[in-house]
């Protein structure tokens, strides 16, 4: 998890990079910034790791997420932050995550350009304690109609991404 003092990159709208800023400062302000969502899902493609978030988390606190991910550090790529934070978050090496596709996220104070990475994997899922609470397997049937709850316990960003994953890959 960075720290408040850590640097990232500032965007604009349109997915330009313009500057940097500490996190602190982007979430003081509802900057605009790029974060990587990977979805680990089990090697026969039917089941997803869904994990519950840290309560200590800075954005969407003791929610569930089926996205590991994170903010892209100042001149970091998104592609490195991908790895980064899969390996820092669940433990998983070794597999380089496969570009699914971009999109903005925008529920202010929350604002950013998400590049979406996807990974095959049956291995052992080893949780960040700062990070995650709790994780396990859920076929991707069961997700779709826990994301289709509006109230449901789930990050509204991952909840967008998933939605996005389904329209474009079926699942």
């Amino acid at each position: 998890m960075g720290g408040s003092d850590e640097l990232i990159d500032e965007y604009d709208e349109t997915g330009r990079v313009v500057g940097t800023v500490s996190r602190a400062r982007m979430r003081a302000g509802g900057l605009w910034h790029a974060a990587t969502l990977v979805l680990v899902r089990s090697g026969d493609g039917e089941r997803v790791y869904v994990h519950r978030r840290h309560p200590g988390k800075d954005v969407y606190p003791g929610l569930y997420d089926c996205w590991a991910g994170g903010v892209v550090g100042a001149g970091e790529t998104p592609p490195v932050c991908a790895e980064r934070e899969l390996a820092e978050e669940l433990g998983i090496t070794g597999v380089p995550p496969r570009s699914l596709f971009t999109f903005r996220f925008e529920q202010p104070p929350v604002r950013y350009h998400a590049f979406a990475y996807e990974v095959s994997w049956d291995g052992p899922v080893t949780h960040q304690p700062s990070e995650i609470v709790a994780g396990a397997w859920l076929p991707l049937t069961e997700l779709r109609i826990q994301l289709a709850d509006p109230d449901g316990p789930f990050v509204p960003d991952g909840r967008a991404g998933m939605n996005l994953w389904f329209q474009r890959y079926g699942g």
